[in-house]
């Protein structure tokens, strides 16, 4: 741990410019955990207007919501499935599910998104059950939110403003934020709504009728200046996001230059992967089970069986639909996919469905340069509570398959024993004679290597080792080969 603060500058970044972050006490994700619990909504606590023409330009809150999904294809189950994990980010917003609907339709209805029967329907059940919100399983666009919103009369979001709202609660970091930000300024400017005096014109001149210099003209309405504000917002967004991404790859540049193999943890949300991030490198960091949970990435270091060194990195999740705006915003984080030498596919073994979360997963990898073209291992987690009929299935479709559970630390040997043997090799065995008074070559090979073999002499230490280029060519100008001795 002596070269602890070395290295953290490199690794670590959940902050663009965070530093010395590996000796954090262990407990860091707990006290995160206890900050997130403190801060959870207050179910129950009604706070809507009552002209439901205005939800673009309040706050998001859930509290008891009514569920609605269009099934157009696959199975019963599947659509249950789509609902249930509806369900589960709806809790995780901090609302109450009081009831859901499915609705079997070739195709979402262009008007109401359900059809005006089952819109009806809607209505209803919102009336007997007190909702304040409809949440639907899908992207509706503004005139399906509008029409649906005058029939049911509450409040109506789709899925992919749930996600984003889930994403503002939970992103931290400086990159994160502005990253979730400018996701949901794209998601909202097509969806500004006018109405009483947002339709008046701005316009100059003396006269309260526009008239005079500068004043002959329709002028611009509120909503366009709304529009155009928020586009210089979304472009100050891109130039921030834009800086923090130099300084997240001058870092990469740097374990690149130190020739450290890079491993990435990627996988459908609520799968495991901090969980299992800490069982490998004791990262501490935010474990909940919830859609979600953590979404700024961390990079931490670790060393296989045989003592080599790589950094692992822990991504944002991913989920079925997965918003294209967050894709788009969040296209630096999931660079780290795709500068990776190795990709651990995290996968939960417990779910009803593992094979459509890979698929899921994947589908988001296609759009990441370079992803699908890198070593895949497929972590099939949380074994200890899997159906075993699941866990052989899996095995038996996938290659290169490593049943684990992060949680009692089963199959976490022989994951490591994979990543060692499925990591490229950038170091060379070197036997060579070190001056005493260059120890410091032989911490670094402590530090950056594999150490095989010391043996003090008279004239210096014999080092039998594997290292790095960058130490070998040290070497070569220090040392001398044990043959020649």
């Amino acid at each position: 741990m002596n070269h602890a603060s070395e290295w953290s500058n490199d690794i670590d970044t959940r902050e663009p410019l965070d530093i010395d972050l590996f000796d954090e006490p262990i407990d860091t994700g707990e006290l995160d955990l206890a900050d997130r619990q403190a801060l959870r909504r207050v179910v129950g606590l009604s706070t809507e207007l009552e002209d439901i023409t205005e939800v673009e330009y309040r706050r998001l809150r859930l509290e008891r919501v009514v569920l609605v999904g269009v099934w157009t294809s696959g199975t019963a189950a599947d659509a249950e499935n789509s609902l249930l994990e509806l369900k589960l980010l709806a809790e995780t917003a901090g609302s109450e599910v009081l009831e859901g609907l499915i609705q079997r339709r070739q195709k979402p209805d262009t008007a109401t998104y359900i059809g005006s029967g089952k819109a009806q329907e809607l209505a209803d059940v919102v009336s007997v059950t007190g909702a304040d919100t409809v949440i639907c399983d899908g992207e509706l666009s503004p005139g399906q939110l509008r029409q649906l919103e005058d029939v049911v009369k509450v409040k109506v979001i789709d899925r992919t403003m749930l996600i984003l709202d889930i994403f503002a609660q939970h992103a931290k970091s400086r990159e994160g934020k502005a990253q979730v930000e400018l996701a949901q300024l794209n998601y909202l400017l097509p969806r500004l709504r006018g109405w009483g005096g947002n339709l008046s014109r701005q316009v100059g001149g003396r006269a309260a009728g526009g008239v005079g210099i500068g004043g002959r003209g329709p002028g611009e309405t509120k909503i366009e200046l709304d529009r155009r504000r928020i586009r210089e917002r979304m472009a100050k967004l891109r130039r921030q996001i834009a800086e923090m991404t130099t300084a997240r790859e001058t870092k990469r540049a740097r374990r690149v230059q130190r020739e450290v193999p890079a491993v990435a943890i990627a996988g459908y949300t609520n799968a495991g992967k901090s969980s299992l991030l800490n069982r490998l490198t004791g990262a501490g960091v935010l474990v909940e089970d919830a859609l979600f949970a953590t979404l700024d990435p961390t990079v931490r270091r670790a060393h296989t069986p045989d003592g080599r060194l790589f950094t692992l990195a822990d991504t944002v999740g991913f989920v079925r639909h997965l918003p294209h705006q967050l894709v788009e915003a969040f296209r630096s984080t999931l660079e780290e996919v795709g500068d990776a030498d190795l990709i651990l596919h995290v996968v939960d073994g417990s779910h009803p469905d593992p094979e459509s979360q890979l698929a899921a997963v994947r589908s988001v990898l296609s759009d990441i340069e370079g992803a699908l073209d890198i070593p895949e291992i497929v972590v099939v987690n949380k074994a200890d509570v899997a159906d075993p009929v699941v866990l052989a299935q899996l095995t038996a479709r996938e290659k290169h398959t490593v049943v684990v559970s992060a949680r009692t630390g089963a199959g976490i040997d022989e994951l490591m024993a994979v990543i060692e043997r499925e990591l490229p090799r950038f170091d060379q065995e070197v036997r060579m004679l070190v001056p005493y008074q260059r120890g410091d070559l032989i911490s670094r090979a402590h530090a950056e290597g594999e150490v095989l073999g010391v043996e003090h002499t008279e004239d210096g230490t014999i080092l039998h080792a594997r290292v790095l280029p960058a130490l070998f060519a040290e070497l070569e100008r220090t040392a001398k080969p044990v043959e020649t001795v």
